[in-house]
């Protein structure tokens, strides 16, 4: 499974993006736990945002989801946190 994630908007506008590639991963389970929860909460069109505030797109194997601070759902919230951290 290829989760990928895009981070705009915020203060500064800088975008960000990671993706993480489960397959082989001995905790690939886990992630894809995570990423069905994160993605069964998604919403098909980007969402209105606050200002300043980051707006995020999910993307798993193809599938697209958005979502946006500050209604982010923990499982979108632990997802998006997990691949900005540990992605390339």
């Amino acid at each position: 499974m290829r989760i990928q994630v895009r981070r705009t908007g915020g203060f500064a506008g800088i975008e960000r993006h990671a993706e993480v590639e489960t397959s082989g991963r001995p905790d690939a389970g886990e992630w894809h736990a995570l990423a069905d929860e994160a993605v069964a909460s998604g919403r098909s069109t980007p969402p209105l945002g606050v200002p300043d505030g980051f707006s995020y797109r999910i993307t798993i194997d193809g599938k697209t989801v958005y979502c946006a601070d500050p209604r982010l759902g923990e499982a979108q919230r632990r997802l998006i946190s997990r691949v900005l951290k540990e992605g390339v």
